[in-house]
């Protein structure tokens, strides 16, 4: 899942009432993916009954929380850089007589639990992302004691089932958690040993949430989960659901206009998703599908227990069911033992198949990983002049997607204000940023637009009508 840093936005307090006095303040600072957003979201909402209210900055906060993410290169040095300057605002609250806790949370947290303690014993409380749902004991234990307070079990109830039911509204778009862990323990990630093994939430619990945001004003909902796809929640009748069921009774939701999922991975592409795509309109005709790599040697030695042909057969399919269908992806080069000739697979794998946009990466060591003491290293100089090049592709390769949507007539949910005055901003189906001059009247609508500029990361437009979409 792709990369955000947000701030905590204000939340109401349990069954959705607003806490009595709020005399708290909570900043929230968020490394990672989609799921840590929606993560942090959630810690505010636990907090809230508390007295805790967001604020935008950490200077007068009476508690700073880090959530972490663990998949970049240097992620703990970046959250130890940040706890460094928090440190002075800590020390400020402490002599001016009041106190400032500081919570390490997430990924980061799980895996190196001990050494932030041992490296920043000004911290007060690390947790790990199953167990945010204890944050009000875990600031109470903090509040008494003269020590840190840790806490990154694996507990055996499911996190979801403690958390308050109502949440604030995360506004036209939201993000909804349906799957976390992962089981597949490829040899480059550290998510089976950060977020634990794969638990899926039930169908019911994951309606009853979707509703609520459509209730709340959500137009968008993007699914989340590690392996989004490999959701197999109890449905109705108690028994496995799967994803693209799910997604067909999402559909039902009156007022929810767009349905979206993310992070898949190939192995669990299976028919009933790929219909999903063919029948439901209101999914959208966008997929991030990783590949990591197009060389079979490779993929195996990554663990990835997909082959070019899985994968190929998979694409094909989606294009014959959702012809309008866009694909992203995520590359890895230089994972240990990769050639010039496994490099080389990658980029006709690319080219064979196209992506409207695609996310890569040199391959970094992760410790505790099977490729961090692997044989064979791929040289930095190399691991760069691969990255380049498989970059200078995907970037023609977008460019000339965008290039295709000019002249197109095409729906967008407008989200708010654009870059200029008397400009609204959206997203088109397949993802992209699209601006044009349009009245304020129209954000939250769904409205046809005719792209006339095709920019490097966005589209312009012109309203072919003043109203929303039927």
């Amino acid at each position: 899942m792709r990369l955000a840093r947000r701030e905590a936005a204000a939340r109401p307090g349990r069954n959705g009432m607003s806490p009595i006095a709020p005399a708290k303040r909570l900043h929230v600072i968020t490394w990672g993916c989609q799921m840590n957003v929606y993560d942090s979201a959630r810690m505010a909402d636990v907090l809230a009954p508390l007295g805790y209210a967001p604020v935008a900055a950490p200077d007068d906060a009476d508690m700073v929380i880090l959530n972490t993410c663990h998949i970049r290169d240097k992620a703990a040095e970046k959250v130890f850089s940040e706890l460094g300057r928090l440190r002075v605002l800590q020390e400020k609250r402490r002599l001016a007589g009041g106190r400032m806790i500081l919570a390490v949370a997430g990924c980061v947290a799980q895996a190196e639990g001990q050494e932030i303690l041992a490296r920043a014993p000004f911290v007060d409380i690390v947790l790990g992302p199953q167990t945010y749902h204890r944050l009000p004991e875990l600031v109470a234990r903090a509040s008494r004691a003269a020590g840190a307070v840790i806490d990154t079990d694996f507990p055996a109830e499911d996190k979801f089932d403690h958390l308050p039911d109502q949440s604030a509204p995360q506004g036209l778009t939201a993000f909804l958690t349906i799957q976390e862990g992962c089981d597949k323990f490829c040899s480059f990630c550290v998510v089976p040993y950060t977020r634990g093994a794969e638990q899926s939430r039930p169908a019911g619990a994951i309606l009853a949430e979707a509703r609520r945001l459509v209730a709340q004003g959500a137009r968008e909902i993007t699914l989340l989960g590690q392996n989004v796809n490999a959701w197999h929640g109890a449905g109705s009748g108690g028994q496995p659901s799967s994803l693209g069921r799910l997604i067909r009774a999402l559909a039902d939701i009156a007022g929810l206009a767009r349905i979206r999922y993310t992070t898949s991975h190939p192995r669990d592409m299976d028919g009933e998703l790929i219909a999903a795509h063919r029948d439901v309109p209101s999914l959208m005709p966008f997929l991030h599908l990783p590949v990591q790599s197009g060389s079979d040697r490779i993929l195996a030695a990554m663990n990835r227990r997909h082959s070019i042909a899985d994968y190929l057969r998979s694409v094909d399919a989606l294009r014959v069911a959702r012809p309008d269908i866009a694909l992203s992806s995520d590359f890895i080069v230089g994972h240990p033992g990769e050639t010039e000739a496994d490099f080389e697979a990658t980029l006709a794998l690319v080219r064979r198949v196209g992506f409207a946009q695609a996310y890569s990466f040199k391959y970094s060591p992760r410790p505790g990983t099977p490729a961090a003491s692997a044989p064979q290293p791929v040289a930095e100089a190399d691991k760069d002049r691969r990255l380049q090049t498989l970059q200078a592709l995907l970037r023609q390769q977008q460019a000339a997607f965008n290039a295709g949507c000019v002249g197109l007539t095409v729906p967008v949910l407008f989200t708010g204000p654009g870059r200029h005055p008397g400009q609204l901003g959206g997203r088109s189906p397949w993802m992209q940023g699209v601006y044009v001059a349009a009245p304020a009247a129209l954000i939250g609508t769904e409205t046809l637009v005719r792209i006339a500029v095709a920019h490097p990361n966005s589209l312009s437009a012109t309203l072919i009508k003043e109203r929303a979409c039927a």
